[in-house]
């Protein structure tokens, strides 16, 4: 993940170039519209992630799949829940590498948004950005998806979005309690 780094700060942390994650979220979008949104497998088993990749996959019609991954969902054809999918796209190649190893088996590209410290050695195409704080993954899938329906052809780039990036983000329980009481 150097590559998609600027220099260290002092304290030794590595600081993510967000001029590269912004290119990159153009591209996977490009790519998802080329391969099809109804072929792309949107995962993530980390529950702040969900509600990203849910509204993601409402926008642009891909398929979401959040939770525990269910071994063989793309190996076993005679698995109930086998889907066939052309992308896979994972919020998080630690934690989502069971989806990763599958996709890698059939030959299924995958794109993944990296935190510096991700292993990408079975991720074609590598979206650098906070894959841990749900607020940078909410902006990350709101990014994604603009690009997305914009290289799709489904919406103007300046055209304003039915979402904002706070509905991308997946609420603490406490706020949807105070949301329920309002």
């Amino acid at each position: 993940m150097e590559q998609f780094t600027s220099k260290p700060r002092p304290d030794g942390l590595h600081m993510i170039d967000h001029s590269k994650t912004l290119q990159r979220i153009d591209v996977a979008g490009k790519f998802i519209a080329f391969v099809g949104p109804q072929n792309t497998v949107v995962y993530t088993s980390r529950e702040h992630g969900t509600t990203a990749v849910q509204k993601f996959c409402e926008l642009t019609g891909a398929i979401p799949l959040v939770g525990r991954f269910m071994p063989g969902t793309f190996t076993n054809p005679l698995y109930p829940g086998h889907i066939d999918a052309e992308l896979v796209v994972v919020a998080d190649p630690a934690s989502d590498t069971q989806a990763i190893v599958e996709a890698g088996k059939l030959g299924i590209p995958v794109v993944a948004v990296c935190d510096t410290d991700n292993v990408t050695d079975d991720v074609d195409l590598v979206i650098p950005g906070n894959n841990r704080g749900r607020k940078a993954i909410a902006a990350i899938f709101w990014l994604l998806a603009r690009a997305t329906l914009a290289h799709a052809g489904m919406m103007q780039p300046d055209q304003p979005m039915k979402y904002t990036i706070e509905d991308f983000e997946t609420k603490l329980e406490e706020e949807q309690k105070a949301e329920a009481q309002e």
